[in-house]
């Protein structure tokens, strides 16, 4: 597939950049797409202490800027990184509700082996599938066939440089929201990438 062409399923995971710039694009989409009079759902990572990541990894709401703790300290000596699976299990039951309460979009921070395992945040993926929205969300390369086997040809992988060009994530919604109201939101997709 060509980049110009990328982004034309309903699931999108982003990959070839760093976790933490991944993390801030689907953080920068949540805006943009809220900006925009959608209802987005879901989650994103984020470290509330820069300099000892994995002692304080967070997984943040996109509703309601609630913060759940998904990493646990293993003590002053421990250079390891555990996740926490019950702030994960509280993170993806917040999704859930939020999916159920309305939304147009889902944006899950990434698709990892807690995911494929089918723990995670693997129960909000479903809530979205379930519910037709489109999702965006993240997997390494090392992850890929895990998801392809959960998500089928309903999903595609974008690089993440392609994803991050003008009006690339105006131009994808415009695509894949589905809901009159919300396209009558938008505008035109023309207008609002710059190109009316």
């Amino acid at each position: 597939m060509a980049s110009a062409d990328s982004g034309t399923s309903r699931i999108v995971a982003l990959q070839g950049a760093a976790s933490t710039v991944i993390q801030d694009l689907l953080g920068e989409f949540a805006t943009r797409l809220a900006d925009a009079g959608l209802r987005v759902s879901g989650v994103i990572e984020s470290s509330a202490d820069k300099a000892r990541p994995c002692k304080a990894m967070m997984l943040r709401s996109l509703g309601d800027n609630s913060m759940f703790s998904i990493s646990q300290d293993l003590g002053p000596g421990s250079q390891a990184c555990h996740l926490d699976p019950e702030g994960l299990a509280l993170a993806c039951a917040a999704v859930q509700r939020s999916i159920s309460r309305g939304a147009d979009v889902v944006i899950l921070s990434k698709f990892g082996k807690q995911e494929a395992a089918g723990s995670g945040l693997a129960d909000a993926f479903g809530a979205a599938i379930s519910a037709g929205l489109p999702i965006i969300t993240a997997v390494s390369p090392a992850m890929r066939e895990a998801w392809t086997r959960f998500a089928g040809p309903f999903a595609e992988c974008v690089p993440a440089d392609v994803a991050r060009s003008p009006g690339w994530i105006e131009a994808w919604s415009a695509r894949r929201v589905t809901s009159r109201s919300t396209h009558e939101m938008i505008g035109s997709p023309r207008e609002r990438i710059g190109m009316g």
